[in-house]
């Protein structure tokens, strides 16, 4: 089985998403500073917003629906895929091992040179905008908007959900495509789709099964279905 989270399972605990800061960054608007075009003009300014970003998220902590998708990757091993469009690196805290990052992560930098990645939890950074060993700048190593996911997760993604029997939607608004398309893709061969969300959305009426609520009441109980099934 596979399973897609969004940005509502880390508002749980305590991470703003864009929408509910309104889409504004010290009275910037996020676009502004999320995009090739705004590293390029200004990389000291964006590079302020994801070190406030980093400060932000290293106060925060997994929450029960974090911790119960842990179990589920225990309980299914190889058998399960966590896909997440979420950057903050909480599913890791939590436990679970094999997850596809097809945002990236805000903990791993890129150069804009050389090209190496490497993972970095250091929190502030020092000095902005950081300088890889080669001399030129690093970047967060996320999708900005107006780029394409990593093929390294967003394949792997694909192929999920096109074998998955069971697709779990979990906090997300399921309209940010391309992500959005990973269980449609998963309805399409055939799988079950099960969704937990506050709001409606509109994978809703194509799901088997719908919580309308936030993640942490209701995890353990969908996972606890999903380990029965799998017996």
């Amino acid at each position: 089985m596979a399973c897609l989270t969004g940005a509502g399972i880390s508002a749980e605990s305590g991470i703003a998403t864009f929408r509910e800061s309104r889409g504004l960054w010290n009275q910037v608007p996020v676009e502004e500073v999320a995009t090739p075009q705004a590293f390029a003009r200004d990389p000291l300014r964006v590079w302020q917003f994801y070190d406030a970003r980093r400060k932000q998220v290293a106060t925060c902590a997994p929450n029960p629906g974090h911790l119960a998708l842990a179990r589920l990757e225990e309980g299914l091993g190889e058998r399960f895929t966590l896909i997440t469009q979420n950057v903050d690196g909480l599913h890791q805290l939590a436990g679970n091992r094999n997850v596809l990052e097809i945002h990236g992560s805000l903990w791993r930098l890129r150069c804009t040179g050389c090209g190496e990645e490497r993972d970095d939890r250091t929190v502030s950074l020092e000095p902005l905008p950081p300088i890889c060993e080669c001399g030129r700048m690093l970047r967060p190593s996320v999708v900005w908007f107006g780029e394409v996911l990593p093929e390294h997760a967003f394949q792997p993604a694909i192929e999920a959900a096109e074998s998955a029997s069971v697709f779990l939607v979990v906090g997300t608004s399921a309209v940010v495509e391309p992500a959005a398309s990973l269980a449609r893709v998963a309805a399409y061969q055939g799988a079950a789709l099960w969704e937990v969300n506050p709001e409606i959305t509109p994978l809703t009426p194509l799901c088997e099964r719908s919580w309308q609520s936030p993640a942490g009441p209701v995890m353990d109980e969908v996972v606890d279905l999903i380990l029965d099934d799998f017996k």
